[in-house]
Formats: C-alpha cells, sequence, structure tokens
C-alpha cells in the first residue's frame, strides 16, 4: 500500500508534467500512423495491380523495420535536426510495413469472382476498388494498422532522447534518477494509450468490415482534426505583429546540465529582450553536439575535458584546468567556429567509485589497486565512458588494468547497480547527487589520468555576433560553483524531486546575480 501510495502523490504533484507529456505521445503518435497510413495503403493498392514491383518494395519496407529504432532516430539528427520531425519520420518509416503488407495481402485475397461479376454490372475499376476490395480488405487493413499503431506508440518513447518530448521523458527521468515510481508514470500511459487507439481501431473494423469504408473514412477524419488543432490554435491566436528574439539551449541528460541551463535562461531573460527556450534530457554527448552543428540548438552546456577528447579527438596536453579550458576553447572555434565562453569553479571530473563496503574487503584506495582484484570485480559503466580514450580505453592502457567482466548501461541504472551488489565498480561523476545518497568511496587517480572537467557554456559564434550581450551575462557565472554546491543542488533534483528551474534560481537568488 505504500508504494500506491507513494506512486499516487507523484501522479498528483507532477500531474501538469503528466498531461503534457501524454498530449505530445498522442500527437506523435497520430502524425506518425496517419502518414504511414496515407502512404501504404495507396502503395499497396497500387501494388496489387503491379505484382512485378511488390517484392522489392516491400521489402524495402522490412528493411527500414530491421534497423533499431535508437539507431533510426540518430540518423535522423543530421538529416532533420531534433525534435519531433525526425521522430516523426522514423516512427513513420516503423509504421509502413504492416500496413503496406496487409493492404497488398488484403487486395490480393478478394474473390475473383466477385470482381468478374462487378464488372458484369458495370463496375469501373474505381468503383469496385471502393464497393468490393476495399470493404472486404478492410479486416486485413486493420490488423495491420492497429500492428502498426502499437509499434509507433511503443517506440516513441524513445523519440524523448532527441526532444521530441513524449512519456518518453517521463521514462528517461525515471532510469536517470533510478526512480522506479516516474518510470511507470510515462510506461502506464504509454501501455493504455496503446490498448485505447486498439479498441478504437477494432470497433472502425467492426463496423466498416466487408460493407462500407466509411467508418474508417470518419476515424481518419477524427484524428486529422486532433493532429492540426494545435496549428488551428496557433493561427487563432497568434499576433502578428509580435516577433521576439529567441535562442535555443540544450542539454545532455542529467540533473546537472538541467540545472545550468535553467541558469542560463534566468540570468539571459533577467538581464536581456532574448527570450531562451531550453531543450534538456536531450541523450549522449554526439546528440547534442551535431544538434548544435545542424543549428537546431544555439548553445549548450559541455566540459573541456568531453570537448578535447572526445570532440576534438586530441590529447589533453595538460591537467591544469585553465591550460585545458584554453586548448579546448582554442580547438573548438579553429575546428567548428563554436565559442566557449568562461567556464564554473567546480570540476565534473570522471572518477571509478566503489561501496565503502567493497573499498574495505579488497583494501581499495586508488585505481591501481584494481590491478589486483580485475579478475574477481564486475564494472558497471555507461556507453560512453566504456569507448573513450578519455575513460575506460584510456584507464585500461595508463593502468594496465583489464577487468575480467564490464557491462554497459544507462547512466542512471548504474548506481543502483552497485548498492544491489550487482556490479562492484562504476564509472561515475564527481559532481553526481548519489555520491552523497549512497557515500560511495571515489578510488584516487594516482596516475593522474582524468583530465580536467570545468563546465562551461558551448554557443555558435554567429549567435554570440547576433546577440553579443549573451556573453556579457553568461560570464557572470565564470569561476562560479563549488562541486560541493552541484552535488547538493543534483541532489535536490534527483532525490527530493524538486524542479530543475527552482533549483537553478535559487543558486542565482542566493549569490546576488537574479533579484528574488
Amino acid at each position: 500500500m505504500g508504494q500506491i501510495q507513494t506512486f499516487w502523490n507523484l501522479l498528483l504533484q507532477r500531474n501538469d508534467l503528466l498531461v503534457q507529456a501524454s498530449w505530445e505521445h498522442i500527437h506523435m503518435s497520430l502524425i506518425s500512423l496517419l502518414l504511414a497510413v496515407f502512404i501504404a495503403v495507396p502503395l499497396g493498392i497500387y501494388l496489387s495491380k503491379q505484382k512485378r514491383f511488390a517484392e522489392s518494395v516491400i521489402g524495402t519496407s522490412a528493411v527500414l523495420q530491421t534497423i533499431p529504432s535508437l539507431a533510426l532516430l540518430g540518423f535522423m539528427i543530421p538529416l532533420l535536426g531534433i525534435g519531433t520531425a525526425p521522430a516523426i519520420v522514423a516512427l513513420t518509416a516503423y509504421g509502413l510495413l504492416p500496413i503496406l503488407r496487409n493492404t497488398y495481402t488484403g487486395i490480393n485475397e478478394v474473390d475473383p469472382s466477385l470482381m468478374e461479376a462487378s464488372r458484369g454490372m458495370g463496375m469501373g475499376t474505381f468503383k469496385q476498388l471502393n464497393k468490393i476490395q476495399l470493404p472486404l480488405a478492410m479486416p486485413m487493413i486493420m490488423a495491420g494498422i492497429r500492428t502498426s499503431m502499437v509499434l509507433i506508440v511503443g517506440t516513441a518513447t524513445l523519440a524523448a532522447l532527441i526532444g521530441a518530448g513524449g512519456l518518453g521523458d517521463l521514462i528517461m527521468l525515471g532510469i536517470q534518477r533510478n526512480n522506479s515510481y516516474y518510470i511507470l508514470l510515462g510506461a502506464i500511459p504509454a501501455a493504455l494509450l496503446a490498448l485505447f487507439f486498439d479498441a478504437v481501431l477494432r470497433f472502425t473494423e467492426k463496423k466498416s468490415a466487408g460493407r462500407t469504408i466509411k467508418p474508417f473514412i470518419i476515424v481518419v477524419s477524427v484524428a486529422v482534426l486532433v493532429v492540426l488543432s494545435p496549428v488551428l490554435r496557433d493561427i487563432t491566436f497568434s499576433s502578428g505583429d509580435h516577433h521576439e528574439e529567441m535562442i535555443v539551449i540544450g542539454g545532455k541528460l542529467g540533473a546537472e546540465p538541467e540545472i545550468i541551463i535553467n541558469m542560463y535562461k534566468l540570468l539571459i531573460e533577467n538581464e536581456s529582450d532574448i527570450s531562451v527556450e531550453i531543450e534538456p534530457r536531450l541523450g549522449n554527448t554526439d546528440i547534442v553536439f551535431q544538434a548544435l552543428l545542424n543549428g537546431d540548438l544555439d548553445g549548450y552546456f559541455e566540459f573541456t575535458g568531453t570537448a578535447i577528447a572526445n570532440l576534438l579527438e586530441e590529447d589533453i596536453e595538460s591537467n591544469d584546468p585553465m591550460e585545458a579550458f584554453a586548448h579546448a576553447r582554442d580547438g573548438m572555434y579553429d575546428e567548428y567556429n563554436l565559442v566557449f565562453l568562461e567556464p564554473f569553479g567546480y570540476q565534473n571530473t570522471y572518477a571509478l567509485a566503489v561501496t565503502e563496503e567493497v573499498a574495505e574487503e579488497h583494501q581499495l584506495e586508488t585505481i591501481s589497486d584494481l590491478t589486483e582484484v580485475e579478475d574477481e570485480l564486475t564494472a558497471g559503466f555507461t556507453h560512453e565512458f566504456s569507448d573513450r580514450m578519455d575513460g575506460y580505453l584510456g584507464v585500461q592502457q595508463l593502468y594496465d588494468l583489464d577487468l575480467a567482466n564490464v557491462q554497459t548501461m544507462d547512466a542512471g541504472l548504474r548506481s543502483g547497480a552497485l548498492v544491489s551488489g550487482d556490479v562492484q565498480v562504476i564509472d561515475a561523476y564527481s559532481t553526481d547527487a548519489y555520491m552523497i545518497e549512497y557515500n560511495l568511496v571515489v578510488l584516487q587517480d594516482d596516475l593522474n589520468f582524468f583530465p580536467p572537467y570545468n563546465g562551461a557554456p558551448l554557443f555558435r559564434e554567429e549567435v554570440l555576433e547576433e546577440h553579443p550581450e549573451i556573453e556579457e551575462i553568461l560570464n557572470k557565472l565564470s569561476g562560479k560553483i563549488s562541486e560541493r554546491e552541484m552535488q547538493e543542488m543534483n541532489y535536490r533534483v534527483d532525490y527530493d524531486d524538486d524542479d530543475a528551474y527552482i533549483v537553478a534560481r535559487d543558486y542565482l537568488e542566493k549569490e546576488g546575480l537574479i533579484s528574488e
């Protein structure tokens, strides 16, 4: 009962977020399903008349469905950027095969004698299609649409990683915070949406099967109106003479980037006429950086060590924070015309962490100590850390460390896996909230491998040329925020469930950077 009450309290507290996420999910799923229907049904009808093309076209749509959904979403970013548009294209591609194959099969399975009789009655091709073929094929077509709908609603949860929103935002938030209640808050409505849409489509199928396609047309028309409602609303309520300057600032997954970009928003809007839209929880470094290069983002929060090792793919020449910052600043400008503004005072460097119990059992104090027990421990590393030269690959080379069992996992799951004993060592960020929650032991980097990771705003040069005041405004954060302060702010978001905007505002007010 206590768990049910906790979930119910979360539902009441975050009902506004749930309503918004549900609407985004419905809107995105309906657009994708409608596009899949409008493409696949006419194409299936055409292929039933031109059978020589059928195998190759249906085979191509089958290939699209074999591409992993996350990979397909990633492929869309260089082409269409981040947000709803690339998500809809990817989801539409996933929804094509069941509808196309079932339409083609349904039309072909209509009894030839019925077609012959209808021709004898003087029916033309269009009338045969409307009066005989489509009504008789409707059960098969609707089965394909229902299958497509389930695929789209389920896969749409991953679209949150590229800024498309939806119920995936709640699921990713739960994974990030290792909070099962947030995961359920996103997963249960997604399942209910799939059941609801399936019930509507089943009812439509029963009303139209073998008789008429009018119920199908009515349902499609209603869906189109739902999809167009935001557009109609914007046309109705928009003001033609209102032009507001706006920039878009993004952030990776995690409480810390979301807190920081809210600070950027508050400062810029407090001291200028620029409106700031933020895009938090966009995924990993590659996704956010590609969005910046594409122009979908005007700036985001990045770390100097990540910029040098991962984005510039260069060796970090100095462990001095300011020298590393100069290296990152100059390299990002020369290579990409991107401008690093002044960094914060704290570093969120990589670290290897264990529980107090594991440290005591194996007498672990430094990373070098791990080499003595490398065959006994299981590591839980994020996908990024496991495949980066400033991560485990570099650690392996410098420390001659080869852990017998390395499991890759989402960043939000690793601390829970460590505490449960499923893994014994994880990669950690020094400012993460779970360092406080679980009182983890950070192994000393005795060979000074991990480079400085000072966080700083990274902007496109043309944005700062158009809005030069941004540089002076954001540089007010230069040298501010200690490692402990960042840990405590992350803790408020991850464990106290405080809103990142409020946490950011509280810090800025405390420092006198904005008025209360």
